[in-house]
């Protein structure tokens, strides 16, 4: 008997959905219908195209794209200054949401 590929993303996302719930999870995305979530991702990727692969089309090995993407993920976080961010990179912007809560909590 053939089996139909599953393309439809809607029987996967329901699928997904019933197995968080399984789980007990709740799912870290955005609304139904709600663009701004591919809006970010589509940011990024693009970002990622154009500062990584665009000015060297051809690579020795998809293990070298890996470590790239690894490199590249590492400066994006730690190096790179982000407007949206106040000219901050991201890892400033966690460790001082991070001590500001510790200060929070501290006893004076």
């Amino acid at each position: 008997m053939l089996q139909r590929p599953i393309e439809p993303t809607q029987y996967v996302s329901i699928r997904y959905t019933e197995h968080l719930a399984r789980a007990g999870l709740t799912a870290c995305v955005g609304t139904a219908g709600d663009a701004y979530d591919n809006a970010l991702a589509e940011t990024v990727n693009g970002l990622y195209k154009t500062e990584l692969f665009y000015d060297r089309p051809a690579w020795p090995s998809a293990t070298e794209v890996e470590f790239e993407t690894l490199n590249w993920v590492h400066w994006w976080n730690t190096s790179r200054l982000h407007e949206a961010l106040d000219d901050q990179t991201p890892s400033e912007v966690e460790a001082s949401y991070h001590m500001n809560q510790a200060q929070a909590q501290s006893p004076e």
